[in-house]
């Protein structure tokens, strides 16, 4: 039941996590095929072997994303259609950077689960999180209002709207500052490591400059991969709840500038490879 959520638990960087995002940039474009070989070989130009990729290709079928079938006697991966939900869901996000302007309007989600639905409870916790949320006390968390669909869809699969209440609000007010109350209900600490660590790994390669296609598809893929958890777990608060230094405007900008320099380049190394017979 839960698989349309998961989608964000392969650590980053692995190779789990590195077919995934594959799978996420390029096998809709394909027409959501691509045998089985082809694959192999675009994680060779990572630098991974055969067998450590089909093992991480065997995790995503396992976890619903792919599935095996053969087309024309090609034996291949298939997207499955929860993994097309993943997918678009996924792009909303890490192609589509966003922040909050102060003027616009809040998400609360309040709510109470009886104590034998505990583990469900627990589940509702980890997803909220994971899409950015915040929690300002146990059964209310606030998010940008730009999230509120994925509220209600977290609230679907686990079965509890009957649960919750959801309110919108353009205005919030607190004795203390707006900071204050982002350092209270966010872990920003957190957040910042996680965009000074994309910084730290993507500033050289968003200042490379000419590159082969297949040395594009290398950066570009692992660039995608080591930013793609960022831009669920940000909520992309206003700027009046963040301190003046935060990284999370740079290291858009870094991300932007990857893409426009790398993602062309890389898409005709996917082409040229899966043309091969």
């Amino acid at each position: 039941m839960l698989t349309e959520l998961d989608d964000l638990d392969a650590r980053t960087g692995s190779t789990t996590s590195l077919v995934r995002t594959i799978v996420g940039l390029y096998l809709r474009e394909l027409g959501g095929w691509i045998s089985s070989a082809h694959l192999i070989a675009l994680m060779d130009a990572l630098g991974t072997t055969p067998q450590v990729t089909r093992t991480a290709i065997s995790r995503l079928k396992k976890k619903g994303i792919l599935e095996q079938q053969a087309r024309a006697d090609v034996l291949g991966l298939q997207l499955t259609p929860t993994g097309e939900r993943i997918l678009a869901r996924g792009d909303r996000r890490i192609f589509e950077p966003r922040a909050m302007d102060p003027a616009d309007p809040w998400c609360l989600l309040s709510y109470s689960i009886p104590e034998a639905e505990r583990e469900r409870r627990h589940q509702l916790r980890k997803y909220l999180q994971g899409i950015g949320g915040g929690l300002m006390a146990p059964g209310l968390w606030i998010f940008p209002d730009y999230l509120r669909a994925e509220v209600w869809e977290i609230l679907r699969v686990l079965g509890l709207e009957d649960h919750a209440t959801v309110i919108v609000s353009n205005l919030l007010e607190f004795t203390g500052t707006a900071q204050a109350s982002a350092v209270a209900w966010w872990d920003l600490d957190a957040l910042s490591a996680l965009h000074h660590g994309f910084l730290d790994q993507n500033k050289a390669v968003a200042g490379a400059g000419q590159a082969s296609a297949a040395e594009s598809f290398a950066l570009y893929v692992r660039a995608i991969d080591s930013w793609r958890t960022i831009p669920y777990l940000d909520p992309g608060l206003p700027e009046n709840y963040l301190p003046g230094d935060w990284p999370g405007h740079q290291s858009a900008e870094v991300f932007l500038c990857i893409q426009a320099s790398h993602s062309s380049a890389a898409r005709s190394h996917v082409d040229a490879l899966t043309a091969l017979a």
